[in-house]
């Protein structure tokens, strides 16, 4: 006989999940009356196996007059059931837990001339931080998501997010003596450096929309933000590589024009030189 059956309680209702395919069992009758004789067995399916189960839910009270009376399931609600499949990585906490306490550090300065990270890359426009580092809380960046959703509510698009918090944050308590060490995880927050892109935008969505659901957002957010749409050049530091800026300029800087070749042939001379005994 191949039966399934998830037995559990909520709000005084016993919710019990049968495989409809069973080939012994005739009806839905004879379905409900074995799976009330096999009530207090459960089984719950975990692993690979759980994505590939779909059953059928029944509801119905503990004490319901209709089960030794043999009444027939089409007076009971069949409803879908709750997802079995996993939910996915939660990008404002990390899958796994810190194994040591990071320090304070500071977000990393691209001295290379890395331009990584201040592009638009997956949307059509972004938002990108303009005036120095900091290290956000995931609080903050979440608010600033919620912003964006309840501008667009209603839109085709896609948001995607091009930070993660990953480094958590301890705190001490009142009279704590000096020293580290000693404090516990407080929340999650993630460096960022300068002339990062943190939303991007994609969908059925007008720029001046955009514009205006990343303004809310950075008035949510810490800091100076500006809008960034597709095309836009990167960012070294906070120089953009636009109007003849070039990576190559800014590793080798050189005197516009250099030294030395701008030179007069007559050279201008100072105010007291005029009235020197040589001149007269």
């Amino acid at each position: 006989m191949h039966f399934f059956l998830i037995g559990t309680s909520v709000n005084g209702y016993r919710i019990v999940l049968l495989d409809l395919a069973p080939e012994t069992l005739r009806n839905h009758s004879q379905r409900l009356l074995l799976s009330v004789a096999m009530g207090p067995q459960i089984k719950m399916f975990a692993g690979p196996l759980s994505a590939c189960i779909r059953p059928t839910c029944a509801i119905y009270p503990h004490n319901s007059p209709g089960l030794s009376s043999g009444s027939s399931l089409a007076t009971f609600s069949l409803a879908r059931c709750f997802s079995t499949t996993s939910p996915t990585q939660d990008w404002l906490t990390p899958k796994f837990a810190e194994r040591s306490k990071s320090p304070k550090g500071r977000p990393k300065v691209a001295t290379g001339g890395s331009t990584r990270g201040t592009t638009v890359v997956w949307g059509d426009y972004g938002i990108r931080m303009k005036d120095h580092d900091r290290r956000m809380p995931a609080s903050a960046l979440k608010i600033a998501e919620e912003t964006i959703k309840r501008r667009l509510r209603g839109m085709n698009y896609k948001l995607y997010k091009r930070v993660s918090a990953n480094i958590g944050v301890y705190t001490k308590g009142n009279e704590q003596r000096m020293g580290k060490g000693k404090g516990k995880f407080d929340y999650w927050t993630v460096r960022l450096p300068v002339s990062r892109i943190v939303f991007e935008l994609k969908g059925d969505v007008h720029e001046k929309v955009a514009r205006e659901a990343f303004r809310l957002a950075g008035h949510k957010l810490p800091g100076l933000w500006e809008f960034v749409k597709k095309d836009d050049p990167p960012v070294v530091g906070i120089t953009k590589l636009r109007d003849g800026v070039t990576l190559e300029d800014l590793k080798r800087a050189r005197r516009n024009p250099p030294l030395g070749t701008n030179d007069t042939e007559n050279p201008p001379q100072s105010a007291s030189s005029s009235f020197s005994p040589s001149a007269q």
